[in-house]
């Protein structure tokens, strides 16, 4: 059997509460960066699709938008798109952050830990209304002694939702490939889904304008609210080999355009320089990356904007 034949392929969806770590855990299945990581919650706003190879499996991962209570239309948009991402696919992955539940069991959780029980207690009702079952992933397990978890893995698994539990650190490896390979067990018999040297199916002009949005989310921290997306508007292939990509920064507000643009356009400079080495490396040729603001109040509301991304807009 050559390394290349597939004998099985499918989907596995990985669902969970804003930054339990979904994308850490893509990227780390894949062996390759699809999905954008950063410390904030919220950062993937589309199913993402990484294809990953255990043996003579292929698996396609689907990195889902996080699941949380959702007010606003692109928010009720990506929670809708992470429940779709979750019935296409034949492996569901519940992924949990280990240490709010710890902290819980201790009696000193954070706000942001509150945020994420809650989130994780109706991914579990929703599993549950839908007949679903999953695997459990408990995730950022490097952070505290293992038996503190015991507890935990007691209380979820009387959910009855969960047909196996993995202990697992997205960032370190930790556990990882026990889950991969329960995954890849799940996975029907058929031929490979994507060519073998593909690692995701996300259109590169889309993937290019989450690489620059991750850029910017890194930079800015607190200061500037999810209100922002970057547009890929003009992709042109050079004579030479090189790629010239054009880029536009959508903001809510004439400040939030000061802030992306830094004194005299030095932070949108250090923006575009990040970005461009990130792409240089995922593209293996060079890049010609130009980077532009625009304020547009009603982004949100326009429905080509949710189109560009793959949200439905009507939701």
């Amino acid at each position: 059997m050559t390394e290349t034949e597939i004998r099985r392929a499918g989907f596995c969806a990985v669902i969970g509460a804003p930054n339990a770590g979904k994308s850490t855990l893509t990227n780390r299945l894949v062996g390759a960066k699809v999905a954008i990581v950063t410390h904030k919650v919220q950062t993937t706003r589309f199913p993402v699709r990484g294809v990953a190879q255990v043996g003579d499996t292929q698996i396609v991962i689907v990195d889902t938008p996080g699941i949380f209570a959702a007010k606003r239309r692109l928010d009720r948009a990506m929670v809708k798109a992470a429940w779709g991402g979750a019935d296409e696919a034949d492996c569901v992955v519940h992924l949990v952050d280990a240490s709010a539940w710890v902290a819980e069991q201790a009696g000193r959780t954070s706000a942001g830990q509150r945020h994420s029980l809650e989130d994780d207690r109706r991914v579990i009702e929703q599993l549950k209304e839908a007949g679903k079952r999953a695997f459990l992933a408990l995730n950022k397990i490097d952070l505290f002694p293992h038996d503190q978890v015991l507890p935990v893995i007691a209380a979820l698994n009387e959910a009855g939702v969960y047909d196996e539990i993995f202990l697992i650190s997205a960032e370190n490896g930790e556990g990882v490939d026990t889950l991969e390979a329960a995954i890849a067990a799940r996975m029907p018999e058929g031929p490979a889904l994507y060519p073998p040297d593909q690692i995701a199916d996300l259109p590169m002009r889309l993937l290019a304008a989450e690489v620059t949005r991750e850029k910017l989310m890194l930079r800015l921290h607190q200061e500037l609210p999810y209100q922002l997306m970057v547009d890929t508007e003009a992709w042109e292939e050079r004579a030479d080999g090189s790629v010239r990509i054009q880029q536009v920064v959508i903001v809510g507000r004439d400040g939030h355009k000061a802030m992306v643009l830094g004194k005299g356009g030095s932070l949108i400079k250090e923006i575009g320089r990040q970005a461009r080495l990130d792409l240089t490396a995922m593209l293996d040729r060079p890049v010609h990356l130009f980077l532009f603001v625009k304020v547009d109040e009603r982004w949100q509301e326009k429905r080509e904007r949710y189109q560009g991304i793959g949200l439905e807009f009507d939701v």
